[in-house]
């Protein structure tokens, strides 16, 4: 298997295909693409990303190619064992599948204003009434995950799912931008980033030799 990411400071949708492939525990090659320097627009003409049109993601299994990151997540399920992504019981299934599409879909604002940089801390980053709202919209879901099929694990529905890996981005932003959380987001966040997939991810994003100026914000360090 190939995947092709962009950069893991910035890519969220990459982040988030890969995590899914490292939680199938199968070995691939992972290939990533620069966004958005002078060789972009060349690149993203490739064979490799006719299927997706120029967007990243894109795993390439033999003769199957699978783009968008849920996509990734349901194909790496049905490959691997759905057991690896989704909770067993079905009303927390169904619950997880409805909060990973939300946040496939959803928080157009947040994405603008709070773009993922796992690279930078921003301090007093102002956020909007809208971004705001979207972040209670999404700990009230969090909240309601925790409340109902959390039970004694750290995450979402307890164990590491796909739920949490749709939302591991979203917690890096909020770290990134220094956002304030109540305890229980909090503590789901800090199991989030201590999550050795997402851990690794952060750290070779750490290396990376690319910067998107438009991703690098006022005061970061």
């Amino acid at each position: 298997m190939k995947l092709f990411i962009g950069n893991r400071a910035y890519s969220s949708w990459s982040m988030r295909g890969w995590l899914a492939l490292k939680a199938s525990g199968a070995e691939f090659e992972e290939l990533v693409v620069p966004l958005f320097d002078k060789e972009w627009e060349n690149q993203r003409e490739g064979n490799e990303f006719v299927a997706s049109a120029g967007k990243v993601p894109v795993l390439w299994d033999g003769d199957d190619v699978i783009w968008d990151s849920l996509a990734i997540i349901e194909y790496c399920a049905d490959k691997f064992g759905r057991e690896a992504y989704w909770p067993e019981d079905m009303s927390a299934r169904a619950m997880a599948r409805s909060m990973a599409a939300e946040m496939h879909s959803s928080f157009p604002n947040l994405r603008r204003d709070l773009p993922m940089n796992v690279r930078r801390r921003v301090a007093n980053h102002p956020i909007s009434n809208e971004v705001k709202a979207e972040i209670m919209r999404i700990l009230e879901t969090w909240a309601q995950a925790r409340a109902r099929f959390g039970g004694e694990g750290d995450f979402l529905f307890g164990q590491w799912s796909a739920a949490d890996m749709m939302y591991a981005p979203v917690v890096t932003r909020f770290v990134t931008y220094s956002v304030p959380l109540p305890n229980f987001a909090a503590a789901y966040g800090d199991a989030v980033m201590r999550q050795p997939d997402v851990m690794e991810w952060i750290e070779l994003a750490q290396d990376e030799p690319w910067t998107i100026e438009a991703y690098e914000p006022d005061g970061a360090q």
